[in-house]
């Protein structure tokens, strides 16, 4: 797995049928089995704390997109109902079922 916790690290420019071109897809293509990155401009702070959250819940055995899946919802119950440019900026691309072993 790929962390990309930087903006728009997700995004890339549309190529017809093919999709999206971008980082994230680089690294698919080079071996990676999954990518998470950032659909947009990402707050610094939120970011800091949801890759926190994100890597514990890893690191307790949850699979890749539960993991993130969760540390949004922390991230909500922690700082309130905040807008989704906050929290909802990071997506998993490629295989997510699967959990990470340390």
């Amino acid at each position: 797995m790929v962390t990309l916790s930087a903006c728009d690290t997700a995004t890339g420019k549309l190529e017809g049928e093919e999709g999206s071109d971008g980082l994230a897809e680089a690294f698919l293509l080079a071996g990676a089995k999954s990518v998470v990155g950032a659909l947009w401009d990402v707050d610094d702070s939120a970011t800091e704390a949801l890759m926190k959250d994100f890597y514990r819940h890893l690191a307790e055995g949850e699979d890749k997109s539960t993991a993130l899946r969760q540390a949004k919802l922390d991230y909500l119950k922690r700082w309130g109902d905040l807008p989704p440019s906050f929290w909802a900026g990071f997506t998993l691309v490629g295989d997510g079922s699967t959990p990470i072993t340390f």
